[in-house]
């Protein structure tokens, strides 16, 4: 995923201002209706770890707490636009801190702080800033927007939604529960032989379906967020998807014999139309301790401990290093640097079945005083996250297929020192429907713009992290994008979709 030649104008980026991004960054970037956040997220688990994760290791999440407030929030409000947006003050014009997305409800203040050019008043929310009440906002959280995206996205998890991918040809887009006669009127004979070709692999993989509300069986439409667009153009749908497409699924349904999915943007979908993303397990390593971060690249490495020998201490395999596991290596050696290398884990690997990142210095300072900041190697396709000059995490990851070259004429990355502008617990990135790099994947998850249109991100249709893959952007391995996200400033609060602050946000450094 990444950056296409020839992309339209991102639309307008967190910052409230309009970001021209002709021929730059990852792709159009257009936000469908977001979730609700029910509590807070619980940390990521499992990780492959050096040694095991310190307490100051940044949980995901956890940073949240700083973000509690005194004011006491007794009522509720629930987004029902696109975005709702959340600004500082009590005034459209002053600074815009984020957004909730359709279904997302969080606490507000009793009453509200005004009506400057909102009839509905300007509430507080939680954990800051104001909402205004009307298109974009309401008081009844029972709004049917609300009952419709009535699934969070599983925020702090790898995967916030299941993901399905187009298959040919791609799905209608329903905006109904369609009738049997509806569905063979939109897809013809395909409708039942793609049922019985996709239909039961589709179940097995996404699990027990929902329940369809009981107001959806009229046949009446399903709402749509105020600034969607709600173009009812055929008798049940609104068109097909595009080819290469892909979606984040809110809920699942059994619907005449047929399994359906409620996309993000509240549509539905055939899913013996789709195939079930298979999503990359790879994770990277947290370290407890200063360490140089490697990972394994080729499969059968061998593990060694060194024992005692005759004349000194002689290595012996021990087990095998699962590849691309992460280790941490202390820099010493068994004699000889293109030998056995040694890990904090108390073992030794063998150095050419490595890739060994490099502890960095960034351009800014912020080593040395002591912040977070992010180091991106293209090269060596390494991202290692550093609190000072200390290493946290490191990770493989998949940069522009233009490696080196010159990001305004190629995939490659921008190189330079950037700072986060805005982070989207989830949104959707396209090419140009004109050109070869025609994509349109839905819920990219965990996005985090540091320059125009480029990002860290996390993807779900592809597992080649360590190898140059994207259009531009900085491609994360779902649960690596999951703790980054969290880890990062600024920080984005619960039942929130997105935070902006284009000044203080984690310093992001790409070089070669």
């Amino acid at each position: 995923m990444g950056r296409a030649s020839d992309l339209r104008l991102v639309r307008r980026l967190a910052i409230g201002l309009a970001l021209a991004l002709h021929v730059v960054g990852c792709g159009d970037v257009v936000d469908p209706p977001g979730r609700r956040l029910a509590a807070e997220p619980s940390g990521t688990a499992s990780w492959l770890v050096a040694s095991a994760p310190s307490s100051d290791a940044a949980p995901p999440i956890a940073a949240g707490a700083a973000l509690a407030s005194t004011v006491p929030f007794p009522g509720r409000v629930a987004s029902i636009a696109m975005r709702t947006w959340v600004y500082q003050e009590p005034d459209e014009d002053s600074q815009k801190l984020g957004y909730l997305r359709a279904g997302a409800v969080v606490g507000r203040a009793a009453a509200p702080s005004g009506t400057r050019e909102c009839a509905g008043g300007w509430y507080r929310i939680d954990p800051r800033g104001y909402v205004c009440v009307g298109k974009g906002a309401s008081l009844d959280v029972e709004h049917p927007i609300v009952k419709t995206a009535h699934r969070p996205p599983r925020r702090g998890e790898p995967n916030p939604y299941h993901y399905v991918m187009s298959a040919a040809p791609a799905p209608h887009l329903y905006f109904k529960l369609p009738t049997e006669d509806e569905q063979r009127y939109a897809e013809g004979k395909d409708r039942d032989r793609s049922v019985g070709l996709r239909g039961a692999h589709v179940r097995a993989a996404l699990g027990a379906p929902d329940e369809p509300p009981a107001s959806w069986l009229s046949g009446d439409p399903l709402p749509k967020p105020y600034g969607a667009d709600a173009a009812l153009s055929y008798r049940s749908h609104r068109g097909r998807a595009r080819a290469a497409s892909a979606f984040g699924l809110i809920a699942t349904y059994d619907w005449t014999g047929r399994p359906f999915g409620l996309s993000t943007e509240l549509d539905l979908l055939p899913l013996d139309r789709t195939r079930v993303a298979r999503v990359s397990t790879f994770r990277g390593v947290l370290f407890q301790e200063p360490g140089i971060p490697a990972f394994v690249t080729s499969f059968a490495t061998p593990v060694y401990r060194m024992v005692e020998g005759p004349s000194g201490p002689v290595p012996q395999k021990s087990g095998e290093a699962p590849y691309r596991s992460g280790w941490a290596l202390t820099g010493r050696n068994n004699g000889s640097s293109d030998g056995l290398l040694e890990t904090t884990a108390g073992v030794w690997l063998p150095a050419g079945n490595l890739r060994v990142g490099e502890l960095r210095e960034d351009p800014q300072g912020f080593a040395e005083q002591g912040f977070k900041w992010i180091d991106v190697s293209i090269k060596k396709q390494i991202l290692v996250a550093y609190e000072g000059r200390r290493p946290v995490f490191a990770t493989l990851v998949s940069t522009g297929r233009g490696d080196m070259g010159d990001p305004e004429t190629t995939t490659a990355t921008v190189r330079g020192a950037f700072m986060i502008v805005s982070k989207h617990v989830s949104g959707t990135m396209d090419g140009d429907e004109s050109t070869r790099e025609s994509f349109d994947l839905r819920d990219v998850p965990y996005i985090q713009y540091f320059y125009k249109g480029y990002a860290l991100h996390g993807a779900y249709w592809h597992d080649d992290f360590g190898k140059s893959r994207s259009h531009g952007c900085v491609n994360l391995a779902p649960a690596d994008a999951a703790w980054l996200f969290e880890w990062t400033n600024p920080q984005v609060p619960p039942g929130w979709h997105g935070a902006l602050n284009p000044n203080h946000g984690t310093l992001v450094y790409t070089h070669g």
